[in-house]
Order: structure tokens, then sequence, then C-alpha cells
């Protein structure tokens, strides 16, 4: 039997959310609204393979809200956040400019902010730093 990796997923969320909250102070706006998705889909993975999921694909924090029957205010964030999975990465996402163009401080803070709500609701999820 393979070892049960959500506190794996739980820790990487951890340390992201310090990297995004350390991007969006040294004015890293696109790629902190990134990483703030990257928390809330690693959070949820890790609340999926708590419950006994062996591989979840994909990368939509809405489709994998949606799979473990959350909803509500996480649900609503979840369309926030995949919205900042390419268009703050890739150039070819906007119509002219570099993605870190396009994002900004306020947008960064209510990622980072949604980021955090995922976590919490995860580390709630998993009973916190134990499994």
């Amino acid at each position: 039997m393979t070892r049960n990796r959500a506190q794996d997923w739980l820790a990487q969320a951890r340390n992201d959310l310090d990297w995004g909250l350390t991007s969006m102070k040294a004015g890293f706006f696109s790629q902190a609204c990134f990483i703030a998705q990257q928390v809330a889909e690693k959070a949820l993975k890790a609340v999926a393979y708590h419950r006994g999921a062996e591989l979840i694909k994909g990368h939509s924090v809405l489709a994998v809200c949606r799979e473990l029957k959350i909803n509500g205010a996480l649900e609503a964030q979840a369309r926030l956040l995949d919205q900042f999975y390419i268009p703050t990465r890739y150039p070819d996402a906007q119509p002219s400019g570099a993605p870190y163009e396009f994002f900004s401080c306020q947008q960064a803070e209510q990622a980072l902010e949604f980021a955090r709500n995922f976590l919490a609701a995860a580390e709630g999820s998993l009973g916190g730093s134990g499994e």
C-alpha cells in the first residue's frame, strides 16, 4: 500500500504561502497571485489524499472543490484563484505586454487571503499537523 502523502501536500502548501507573501512584499504581484492559486490547489489535494484519493489530476481549484463537495465561500474563491493559473505567467495569455504588468498589489493581497482560507480549511480537515 502506498503511503498517504496528505501531510506532504499540506506542508508544501504552507511553504508556498510563505513564498507568496514574500513575493508580494517584494512587488512580484503576478507571481504572488499564481502561487496563491497553487497554495489552494495543494491544500485541497492534501484533503483529497487524506480522504483516500490515490491520484488527483488537473490544476483547477474549482474542479477539486467540486470533486470534494466543497462549496460556499471556498468555491467562489476557487473561481477567482483559477483565473491566476495561466495569465500570471505567460505573455501570450494577455493581448500584449508581460504578465507582471497586469496584476496589482490588491489582487495579490486578495489572492493570498483566499489561499490562507484554503490552507486553514485543509488544516482543519486533516486535524492540524498530525495525521
